[in-house]
């Protein structure tokens, strides 16, 4: 059994900028204005008409059953999937079976076989998505695909306008919305040219890939088979601090959702994609939440290419690990960048910035070969981390506190124009 999480684009984000949250003001673009900001609490719903005949269709499909607790409703921000009877914690609420999964294997052989590994799992999957699509009624996926948001319900940054972009520059997220685009365009170009000769194909626009790369990055599971569309269970919208994810089972060929808690009848039931800042949501689902206790900001360092230790300076970092990898998500980040999180402890006091932000700025204040090589030694007396002690000189050490409060300070005032900029719009 392996826990799976929605597919993701983002590499690493700085906090998405105050503006993106909950309260919107009349005077944003209606983009922001019509975007899926969730409040999970009890919300107002009601039952799709045609749920039942698509849980009957997908269960014939499957030959099996998937769920006879949960129904197909419309609440204030789309669809969702409610519980049609009481549910208790530890109660199985759905099972998928891997044959009436969408993947990229979907993909007719013909097709496939002109697609390099240069192309990714999502856009081949957005392929197979596009073709479903074009065969209209005659295809026979038709009673999911209709369920699929069109364009205008799309809220990834992604197809924001270069004005609305434009309140997110202070951000990561603009840039990463920048090269996201970047990325989607050059493997429609990719595929266009492998596949231009099939007639389906011709009148398949960039716009109308872009909407199905979307549909494949909103909707879709990381699988065995790179990533996989599971009819209905992406029905279920997303709670940053719930403890029930979707479940992989390879040796029976299914995937299956557990209730971390009890649910009342017609209560939404909901589970988490993965631990996402909000960057990333609105990257990659279109949508933020409030509070989102998986926000983080990344402050980035380099050390001056003036300094004249700055060789000596890299080389003692990569060599006693001072610098971040990765992130809680496994996304690579860049090699001076430092992730900082609101971390409270029981008694409510924070853990503070994280100890590798403060060696780094240590290092940084080190003007002689002297003062590194003092760190290098201390640092293999102990447990081998670098300058994870206060300096002994007191006024180094001040000197440290003041290059980490001059960069925070820094991203404060950028942020705060970029606020007032904002109201002014």
């Amino acid at each position: 059994m392996f826990l799976v999480a929605r597919v993701t684009n983002a590499q690493w984000f700085q906090c998405p900028l105050p503006i993106i949250s909950h309260r919107l003001k009349p005077k944003l673009p209606s983009l922001l204005y019509n975007a899926k900001f969730y409040r999970f609490n009890k919300l107002s719903y009601s039952l799709d008409k045609e749920s039942d005949d698509f849980l009957l269709w997908l269960e014939r499909k499957a030959g099996t059953h998937v769920s006879s607790i949960l129904s197909i409703g419309k609440s204030s921000y789309g669809r969702a999937l409610y519980a049609s009877k009481v549910i208790r914690t530890g109660d199985c609420i759905l099972r998928v079976p891997y044959k009436v999964q969408l993947a990229p294997d979907n993909l007719p052989y013909e097709i496939k076989s002109l697609l390099t590994d240069e192309i990714g799992h999502v856009a081949k999957l957005a392929i197979v998505v596009l073709l479903e699509m074009k065969l209209e009624k005659h295809s026979d996926w038709v009673p999911y695909i209709s369920y699929f948001p069109c364009l205008k319900d799309m809220h990834s940054t992604i197809f924001w306008s270069n004005d609305e972009l434009e309140m997110i520059r202070q951000s990561s997220l603009y840039h990463e919305t920048i090269h996201q685009k970047s990325l989607v365009k050059n493997e429609f170009l990719t595929i266009k040219n492998a596949i231009e000769r099939y007639e389906i194909f011709e009148s398949i626009t960039y716009k109308d890939f872009m909407h199905a790369y979307a549909l494949v990055s909103s909707r879709a599971w990381g699988s065995i088979r790179g990533v996989s569309l599971i009819p209905f269970a992406d029905f279920l919208n997303h709670d940053g601090n719930v403890e029930a994810f979707l479940l992989n089972d390879d040796e029976k060929q299914l995937s299956e959702v557990i209730a971390d808690r009890d649910y009342c009848l017609g209560e939404q039931v909901l589970i988490r994609y993965g631990k996402f800042s909000n960057a990333t949501l609105l990257l990659d689902f279109g949508f933020t939440v409030p509070y989102n206790i998986h926000d983080e900001i990344h402050i980035q360092f380099e050390i001056p290419h003036h300094d004249p230790l700055r060789r000596m300076k890299l080389e003692i970092m990569q060599r006693h690990h001072v610098v971040v990898k990765r992130d809680v998500n496994a996304f690579i980040s860049s090699v001076d960048s430092f992730s900082i999180k609101e971390v409270r402890s029981s008694s409510q006091k924070g853990k503070g910035l994280p100890q590798s932000l403060r060696a780094f700025a240590r290092v940084l204040c080190c003007c002689s070969p002297q003062e590194l090589n003092d760190l290098a030694i201390e640092a293999k007396q102990t447990d081998g981390r670098l300058a994870r002690r206060p300096l002994r000189n007191i006024e180094k050490e001040i000197e440290a506190h003041h290059i980490l409060v001059a960069q925070t300070s820094r991203l404060i005032k950028e942020y705060e124009a970029s606020i007032k900029w904002n109201r002014s719009y």
